[in-house]
């Protein structure tokens, strides 16, 4: 018998192989999440999350320099912010001379074509630990929603390039570019996390930043009426395509890994960018499995960063961006 069609004829030898690659994973391709914490000359390991540290604004100006030099161009910000600056509002995270808008200047001055994306939402802000403020024991959306336009503008006029409301709230995209636009920031894009879902996958972020919902009978206990449920698909469709109409540039599919059948529905009805984020509990699940020697770490890094990219992704959130990007250039 005479097999006409052999697949195996394109995978003979590395060569060939690179000749047909569909998909090729660079450092362009990553934002990095950086944490900042107050103080000077400090870091502090975050211990559910290897290699990763909160760092003080003079060591982050630092690391992005040195991520930048690396081919990594992109940073998304995360306050870690003292407890007598948290109230019910989140009025810390628009101060125009708090961390977040005095490490966005930092930045910008010390690697000015480093994109920075800060995060916008008001759980690290927050008693609570919630994304919005809390009236009558529920999460108060359209107030929220006048606190993230506040929060993205003064983003803005510290130097960011792109806010990203991370919040869930109806109608926060629309509200964040209304604001922008008035404030004369034409030129500072949103990338929406349109399909954030409800996940346990969060856990070493939340203690990074000490941000988890408190234990109070008198509000929710969790994020699952603003966050999706894991259970829908066709949800996050309805999500992306209510904040494309809203007037995002970017839309992000957060988690990662365990939502790349999301990524793939989500590539299939928009042609805007789609930004993945390969979060917390990913990062410190590889982790583990790397030191107990159950997995090859550097490999499981590139394969786990290039499968998302494969799905559909322009751009993946990772905590590996720093470790990946020194595989890539070797």
């Amino acid at each position: 018998m005479i097999i006409y069609s052999r697949n195996r004829r394109l995978r003979t030898s590395a060569s060939m192989r690179a000749l047909v690659q569909e998909t090729v994973l660079t450092t362009n391709d990553f934002v990095m999440p950086i944490f900042v914490m107050e103080g000077e000359n400090k870091q502090e390991a975050i211990a559910s999350m290897p290699g990763i540290y909160r760092r003080t604004l003079d060591l982050t100006v630092k690391e992005c320099q040195e991520l930048f030099s690396l081919g990594v161009k992109a940073v998304n910000l995360y306050m870690k912010v003292s407890e007598n600056l948290k109230d019910n509002r989140g009025t810390e995270s628009w101060n125009k001379n708090g961390l977040m808008q005095n490490t966005i200047k930092a930045i910008k001055d010390a690697v000015p074509e480093m994109i920075i994306m800060p995060d916008v939402a008001l759980d690290p802000y927050s008693i609570y630990g919630h994304d919005g403020i809390i009236t009558n024991g529920k999460i108060d959306n359209d107030a929220t929603n006048d606190a993230l336009v506040k929060m993205s503008v003064s983003h803005a006029e510290a130097g960011a390039d792109i806010v990203a409301p991370s919040d869930m709230m109806d109608g926060r995209v629309a509200a964040i570019r209304t604001g922008l636009e008035e404030s004369g920031f034409t030129d500072v894009g949103i990338l929406s996390y349109a399909a954030k879902y409800a996940s346990s996958f969060y856990g070493p972020f939340r203690s990074a930043l000490d941000s988890a919902p408190v234990d109070n009978q008198d509000i929710p206990k969790d994020k699952k009426t603003y966050q999706m449920d894991f259970h829908n698909s066709r949800e996050a469709i309805d999500e992306v395509l209510k904040d494309v109409a809203e007037g995002a540039d970017i839309i992000m599919i957060k988690p990662g890994m365990p939502y790349l059948d999301i990524v793939a529905k989500v590539r299939d009805v928009i042609d805007l960018p789609i930004a993945v984020y390969n979060v917390s509990g990913e990062y410190a699940m590889l982790k583990a499995a790397a030191q107990n020697g159950w997995l090859d770490n550097d490999k499981a890094i590139i394969e786990s960063l290039t499968c998302i990219k494969r799905a559909g992704a322009d751009m993946i959130f990772t905590y590996a961006a720093k470790e990946a990007a020194i595989l890539l250039n070797n």
